[in-house]
């Protein structure tokens, strides 16, 4: 595909196998194709790998960020649950906010989470809302631990943000559905790698070995499951598509017939 930004002429051409089309430059068209482009090579770049909450390193693109945090505000969880611990920096982005909240704590779950990392989370000033757990995230036994923490009655959302294998984002989303609330979401993260199979930093497998196709195949089988973006709460453009290393990974539990 080749790309043609013309800034004198005001207009972006997208070349393909097909017939050339042709958007105004300032367009929502235009707006979506480089925003594609922008998020692969910004990937390629690690600029998800620049920044920081509260003093740990936080891997995520920030607009992902800011949309898990709309959700959050307005589902409310008791329990937050997520899967890949890496610095710490989501889990005390997540505290951060159920404290703002007055309400909700957090449960970390890392085949390894290394020693430097686990003192910095457990020092940190909103530690008190953490409970991390060591294992492998579909082990019977870890997922029985993470389970016995949750309450019957609690609102709960779950984040898969650990191996990004199709396989294990599989049996992640097989081992923790049934914990979330009806309303609430399972989220299976950085799905972009399909997208990514061709970048320098990418590997052709990822065309289909991704969390993508894992909560497609997943949602096709629970009925009980629809893949499904969060509203956005405020939208004064005619955009409606997320900026986003996560497509096709909010899986909303349906509310109960």
């Amino acid at each position: 595909m080749k790309i043609i930004l013309d800034t004198e002429a005001q207009t972006l051409t997208v070349e393909d196998a097909d017939q050339p089309q042709i958007f105004p430059l300032y367009s929502k068209a235009a707006f979506e194709v480089l925003s594609r482009q922008w998020v692969r090579v910004g990937w390629n770049q690690k600029y998800q790998y620049t920044f920081s909450w509260m003093g740990r390193p936080v891997i995520q693109l920030p607009e992902d960020m800011l949309r898990m945090q709309e959700a959050i505000f307005r589902i409310q969880p008791d329990v937050i649950i997520e899967t890949g611990v890496a610095h710490g920096g989501s889990l005390i982005f997540y505290s951060s906010l159920c404290k703002a909240m007055e309400r909700g704590r957090v449960i970390g779950i890392d085949i390894e989470i290394r020693p430097h990392n686990r003192q910095a989370i457990e020092a940190h000033p909103l530690s008190d809302r953490i409970t991390l757990i060591e294992g492998s995230s579909t082990a019977p036994d870890i997922v029985a631990q993470v389970k016995s923490q949750v309450q019957p009655d609690e609102k709960v959302l779950v984040i898969l943000d650990s191996n990004h294998s199709y396989a294990h984002v599989l049996a992640e989303l097989q081992a923790y559905a049934d914990l979330v609330t009806p309303g609430s979401y399972i989220v299976a993260t950085d799905g972009i790698m399909f997208d990514l199979a061709d970048v320098p930093r990418g590997t052709p497998d990822w065309a289909t070995d991704n969390p993508t196709y894992a909560a497609r195949d997943f949602a096709a089988q629970h009925p009980e499951f629809r893949i499904e973006q969060p509203d956005w709460p405020f939208n004064e453009s005619e955009l409606n598509q997320n900026i986003t290393h996560w497509p096709g990974a909010w899986l909303l539990r349906l509310p109960q017939p």
